[in-house]
């Protein structure tokens, strides 16, 4: 079975090469790397079109008039590109070890059932920021390690991100159909994909640190200059608060007080159908 590795591409020139390589090592060999310019300033094209010389297995694409279109948009077009059922996630900053894909494999050969697994990862890097996210994740470890899978795990996910990275996840293309790209938070538009399609996947936790993921100034930590943003990282640790209108009337009056002004400006989406809120908090 041949699977698609989709990488957006944002001025990483640095660390480019290396994920690229973590491609190449690989000990399962039929796969496309479909790598997603977003408009990049620095010489990661360059770097990228050497690599398509060399391996037709690599495919670079790019917006029109090498625009940039922020995350969303660079996935999306990442997803029109490939060619195959299962798709995997590797960020332009990190690496994935030799057997990253053939131990997935493993797992949908075992259970035909799966549809989306992700998997422990490794820190490295920057050590001051590997400590802002070894705290929360090994607490949320903790949720995954206690559940049989496969398992539906939308529960988890209403109070918790409990994938660490993108470059942690595979699934099957179709969970794709009908999700909203159009988070208004745009660091976390990771955890708004995997919530919707949390609700009907089929979810498997491989508790194997088969991701590398660098720590460094990255996109997100550049949005924390931002007030909210700040807040949403430093105080709640990516935490969603999720109400329906039966919960609502059980959250304590001053942590609606304390939070008053996040939740007046960032509700994210209203369900009505589902009659759930997400709020950042």
């Amino acid at each position: 079975m041949k699977v698609s590795i989709i990488t957006a591409s944002y001025n990483y020139e640095d660390y480019i090469k290396e994920t690229i390589e973590s491609v190449l090592a690989q000990t399962y060999p039929d796969w496309e790397m479909v790598i997603v310019d977003d408009g990049s300033e620095d010489n990661s094209v360059e770097i990228i079109k050497s690599y398509c010389k060399k391996d037709a297995r690599i495919k670079l694409f790019q917006h029109e008039n090498s625009a940039n279109k922020g995350l969303a948009e660079t996935i999306k077009l990442g997803l029109k590109m490939i060619q195959n059922e299962w798709v995997i996630f590797l960020e332009s900053d990190d690496t994935i070890e030799p057997n990253y894909i053939k131990r997935k494999l493993e797992i949908i050969s075992k259970y035909s059932d799966v549809d989306f697994i992700f998997n422990d990862v490794q820190l490295f890097g920057a050590r001051d920021r590997a400590k802002e996210y070894e705290e929360y994740f090994t607490k949320v470890k903790k949720d995954l390690i206690d559940n049989y899978y496969p398992a539906n795990l939308f529960s988890c996910f209403k109070r918790y991100n409990h994938i660490s990275t993108f470059s942690a996840v595979m699934l099957k293309k179709g969970l794709f159909d009908g999700v909203d790209f159009n988070c208004p938070i745009k660091p976390a538009l990771d955890y708004y994909l995997w919530i919707q399609i949390a609700k009907c996947a089929t979810m498997f936790y491989l508790d194997e640190k088969l991701t590398n993921w660098r720590m460094h100034d990255s996109y997100i930590k550049k949005y924390k200059s931002n007030n909210y943003e700040s807040a949403m990282f430093e105080y709640k640790k990516r935490k969603f608060l999720v109400m329906n209108p039966f919960q609502k009337i059980l959250v304590p009056v001053f942590y609606l007080v304390a939070l008053f002004d996040i939740v007046r400006k960032n509700i994210i989406k209203i369900h009505p159908k589902d009659k759930e809120i997400f709020i950042f908090g």
